[in-house]
């Protein structure tokens, strides 16, 4: 019996010590679409409200034409790539600090790694999904598993900021 305590404990000791690396994980906020500059978005687009059914826009789009190499944000696990309704074609990542990077309405995906690497190509700008017929972007998002409940405020579903990053902030809102 004690012999199953020590596996246990030790399992849990690794686990935890997992989720605290996660944290300590450098994460490189690289511009997601190559050559973009502060003009190819509106630097209001994060919380933008009203905006269609989700009624918040809880990322940036990313104006470019269409073809332009999306590169990883921050290196890290992609945990889905395929398509979606409202956001098309799609790659979801695990990166450091246990933040997902959502990249939407790409033409195309490109590889079948489960690892990249920050600024590792992952896709194309697009105008798939909700995104049809309209000019092609990006639409990046960055989501923190781990609630940052500082972040909440009175806007328009504003506690769901201790969620939702600012992803201008992320990539310091920069040409890159």
């Amino acid at each position: 019996m004690s012999r199953v305590r020590t596996v246990v404990r030790r399992s849990l000791l690794l686990v935890a010590a997992l989720l605290v690396a996660g944290l300590f994980l450098p994460e490189s906020g690289r511009m997601p679409v190559v050559g973009a500059s502060k003009g190819d978005w509106h630097p209001d687009t994060f919380w933008s409200h009203p905006w269609g059914r989700s009624g918040v826009h809880k990322g940036v789009d990313i104006f470019a034409i269409k073809g332009t190499p999306v590169v990883a944000s921050s290196a890290g696990i992609v945990l889905f790539r395929g398509e979606l309704a409202r956001g098309g074609k799609v790659v979801l990542m695990l990166g450091p600090k246990w933040r997902l990077h959502y990249y939407a309405h790409l033409d195309q995906t490109v590889g079948n790694s489960l690892w990249l690497d920050a600024g590792e190509q992952l896709g194309a700008v697009g105008d798939t999904g909700n995104a049809a017929g309209k000019p092609p972007h990006l639409h990046y998002s960055l989501v923190s598993l781990l609630p940052l409940i500082w972040k909440a405020d009175g806007a328009p579903q504003g506690w769901k900021k201790m969620f939702y990053l600012d992803p201008l902030a992320h990539f310091g809102g920069a040409d890159q």
